[in-house]
C-alpha cells in the first residue's frame, strides 16, 4: 500500500507510505495519492485534510531514478503531480502538511500547496532542482503564492536546501515545533479548524483561490510542460545520471 487513508470525526489523514524510499513519489504513488485526494473531495462530511508521510521523511521528491531511461515517463509524472497539487489546493476544506525529515523538490511543493504546514527545526526543506538541471516550474506557482514572487525567485534560482528552522523563517512552514510534537500539533490544529463553519470555510477557500490564481489551469499546465521539456533535455539527463552514480 503506497498511500494510507483514514478518517475520524471528519478529519482525513492521507499518508505517503513508502518509507524505505523516503516517500519519493513514483508513478504508482502519485496515482494512489490522487485517488485518495479525490475520495476526500467526494466526502461531504470531510472537515480537514492532514497530509503526512510514514517513516523518517515527509517526501523526498520525485522518484526519477525509477524512470531513469524514460524521459517521457518523467514528464508524465510531472503532469500528474501538477494535477494532484491542484486537487489539494481546491479542496473545500483546510489542509495541513505534517512535515518531518525531508521535504525536497516536489515534496516541498506538496508542503506549500497546503493551507498550513507544521515542521521541526531539523527538517530538510527546499528546491534543489536547478542543481540537477531541472526546472522547478511545477512547484513555482505554489511557492510564489506562499512566500511571494521575489522571495520565491531567490529561493528557486539559488537551489539547494535549508533547515526547517530557516524554512519557517522564510515562510515555507506556518508552524515550527519540536519533532516529537509534530503529530500532536497537527492534530490539535486539525481539531480546531474542524470547528469552523463548513460553508464559511469552503467559501473562504474558494475566494482565496480565485484571488491568488489557484484556479488557473492554464498556468499549471504550462508549468508542467516546461518542466517536462527541460527534464527530457541533455543537461538534465546528464546531471541526473551523475547524481544517481554518486548516490
Amino acid at each position: 500500500m503506497l498511500v494510507k487513508h483514514s478518517v475520524a470525526h471528519g478529519i482525513h489523514t492521507v499518508e505517503l507510505a513508502r518509507p524505505e524510499a523516503r516517500n519519493a513519489l513514483s508513478r504508482e504513488m502519485i496515482a494512489a495519492f490522487g485517488a485518495a485526494v479525490d475520495a476526500v473531495a467526494k466526502d461531504a462530511a470531510a472537515r480537514v485534510l492532514v497530509l503526512g508521510g510514514e517513516g523518517r521523511s515527509f517526501c523526498a521528491g520525485m522518484d526519477l531514478k525509477a524512470v531513469a531511461d524514460d524521459p517521457v515517463a518523467m514528464g508524465d509524472m510531472l503532469r500528474a503531480l501538477s494535477r494532484v497539487s491542484r486537487a489539494i489546493r481546491r479542496l473545500p476544506i483546510p489542509t495541513i502538511a505534517r512535515v518531518q525529515g525531508a521535504a525536497i523538490g516536489g515534496g516541498c511543493g506538496l508542503m506549500v500547496v497546503c493551507d498550513f504546514a507544521v515542521t521541526h527545526p531539523e527538517a530538510k526543506l527546499g528546491y534543489p532542482e536547478v542543481d540537477l538541471g531541472i526546472c522547478p516550474a511545477v512547484v513555482a506557482p505554489w511557492l510564489v503564492k506562499r512566500i511571494g514572487a521575489g522571495a520565491a525567485r531567490a529561493m528557486l534560482l539559488a537551489g539547494g536546501t535549508m533547515s526547517g528552522e530557516e524554512g519557517f523563517r522564510r515562510g515555507l512552514a506556518t508552524h515550527l515545533v519540536a519533532e516529537g510534537e509534530l503529530a500532536a500539533t497537527a492534530q490539535q490544529l486539525a481539531e480546531r479548524l474542524a470547528k469552523g463553519g463548513p460553508k464559511a470555510l469552503a467559501a473562504t477557500k474558494q475566494w482565496l483561490n480565485e484571488l491568488d490564481g489557484s484556479m488557473d489551469d492554464a498556468i499549471a499546465e504550462e508549468a508542467a510542460e516546461i518542466s517536462a521539456r527541460i527534464i527530457a533535455g541533455d543537461e538534465a539527463q546528464s546531471r541526473l545520471r551523475a547524481a544517481w552514480a554518486k548516490a
